[in-house]
């Protein structure tokens, strides 16, 4: 088992020593899951429950939104899986044709790990002043490039399209998934 706060650290401060690391890691999908996604996915979700219900929602409307905000979290949280479950396919679909791997274990812990600075980032909405500091977790794509080379095994030279060809898909995945917990806000 994996120190959970060890691994984030380690991806934020040093990652080109930690991607080695986790690509040599004997795991599987389900540890990945319960080990490290489910708890820094809920980070941004518990953090945003937090800032927006109890600093904007209930100042405002009272709180017979919070019902409402704990299902729209609820719902955000298991899309936000979903959603990194899905990126993990794609990528293992994607990364062949760069040269990478199609293993699937590879590009689940490729779509695991690289959104630690996003994550971790997402824990400034807890005061809604702050959110705008949510933008350091685009160091996700850089973590994302460097787990790329050395999890699923994209040669360097196309490491960078790569990069922006499987941004871009989640970007979509990310906007369907952001509508559909649309659909169950308060």
């Amino acid at each position: 088992m994996v120190d959970i706060v060890s691994r984030a650290k380690n991806l934020i401060l040093k990652p080109k020593e930690e991607w080695p690391v986790i690509a040599a890691e004997v795991t599987d999908v389900k540890s990945l899951f319960t080990g490290y996604v489910m708890i820094m996915a809920a980070i941004p979700v518990i953090a945003a429950f937090i800032g927006v219900t109890f600093f904007v929602l209930v100042p405002l409307l009272g709180a017979a939104v919070i019902p409402g905000m704990v299902v729209s979290s609820i719902v955000n949280y298991i899309l936000a899986l979903v959603g990194v479950f899905i990126l993990g396919k794609l990528i293992a679909v994607i990364a062949p044709k760069f040269g990478g791997t199609a293993e699937e274990l590879p590009a689940m812990k490729l779509a695991a790990y690289a959104p630690t600075a996003s994550w971790l980032a997402g824990i400034f909405t807890i005061i809604p002043l702050l959110a705008i500091l949510g933008i350091l977790g685009l160091y996700s794509i850089y973590l994302f490039y460097l787990g790329a080379t050395a999890v699923v095994r994209v040669p360097q030279e196309k490491a960078t399209v790569f990069t922006i060809v499987v941004f871009l898909i989640a970007i979509v995945i990310f906007v369907l998934v952001g509508l559909i917990a649309a659909l169950f806000r308060f």
